[in-house]
């Protein structure tokens, strides 16, 4: 059962709960949204969009659906496997791997069970953590005819986000390997929640944290938007998936298909796009929006720059046949 959406739902747009299987037979839960106008005899152009790491489909992608169904295409946004409505034990186990494997299976979804989708017309976006999942996917799905991210963040990139000494790294290998000795143990395995079962009244409510910390807690704790299904981290050892598996590897082999990195210009996470862009080949864009912070990709619409999200992906699939 889905809890509350973020946004509210234009009435010029249709949304329809859907399910679908990725390739180990786990079921996904998802969201496909489309104008209330559309004649289901013709083919249109599709996006996929990602959840932030440990987001849910009720909250980001809820108002990147709305927003861009409104202006023709057919969306679909997911919960990640293992999070939300879709299937997949243990709960907020994370895999890089599966994470990636989410969008090739949005795709498999959205070019054969939805008949007025054009296969060859699909594009995705990734905000925040899927953002380096969704340019995984790409590298290796020609499908995907272009990447949109915004606020990226690359969650494989463990060791340039701590920038650990070999000592830490070593001490943190550890750690994590014990960890599993007593997940194994426990049968359950450890899960430390960043952010309350109730949202907080309001932003003045939170308690104070260190910047980054208190930048979730202004989107993620209070009715902006806080959902139960998002309840912050991922189960202790998920790390160790992370550490094994750099997402942007092969992110030069998605040319010539582009990419637009979308980031705000005071955005704690900047560098990751500004990583990425350095990494991929041409054809590549950043775009960075005046006045925002990371979250405010998330859900504020007079920021997000949905016109230019727009024409990009109208230029990429006028190209294609």
């Amino acid at each position: 059962m889905s809890f509350g959406y973020i946004t509210s739902l234009s009435p010029l747009v249709k949304r329809e709960h859907v399910t679908f299987n990725n390739r180990y037979k786990l079921t996904l839960a998802g969201d496909l949204y489309y104008p209330k106008n559309l004649d289901e005899h013709k083919e249109y152009p599709a996006l996929i969009i990602g959840a932030p790491y440990g987001g849910v489909k009720e909250q980001g992608p809820a108002v990147y659906g709305n927003e861009l169904a409104q202006r023709g295409f057919v969306v679909l946004t997911f919960d990640q496997a293992n999070m939300g409505d879709s299937a997949g034990e243990p709960r907020r186990s994370s895999s890089p791997e599966l994470f990636s494997e989410s969008f090739s299976a949005a795709v498999d979804y959205l070019g054969v069970e939805v008949p007025f989708v054009d296969r060859n017309k699909i594009g995705v976006i990734g905000i925040c953590g899927s953002g380096g999942f969704a340019l995984a996917a790409a590298a290796v799905d020609t499908r995907i005819k272009a990447v949109v991210t915004a606020s990226m963040y690359d969650i494989t990139d463990i060791r340039g986000m701590m920038k650990p000494s070999p000592e830490q790294l070593n001490k943190m290998k550890a750690e994590l390997a014990n960890q599993r000795w007593e997940d194994y143990a426990s049968g359950v395995p450890e899960y430390k929640p960043s952010f309350p079962t109730k949202p907080y009244p309001d932003v003045d409510d939170l308690p104070e944290t260190d910047p980054i910390t208190n930048e979730w807690n202004r989107f993620y704790a209070v009715p902006r938007g806080f959902h139960a299904h998002a309840r912050g981290n991922f189960t202790t050892t998920s790390n160790l998936a992370m550490m094994q598996f750099p997402a942007l590897a092969y992110i030069d082999e998605i040319t010539p298909r582009p990419i637009l990195f979308i980031v705000g210009d005071h955005a704690h996470s900047r560098s990751f796009s500004e990583r990425a862009y350095k990494l991929a080949n041409e054809p590549k864009e950043m775009y960075v929006v005046d006045d925002c912070e990371h979250i405010d990709l998330y859900d504020q619409v007079k920021k997000i720059p949905f016109t230019k999200i727009q024409q990009f992906f109208t230029d990429v699939f006028a190209k294609e046949k």
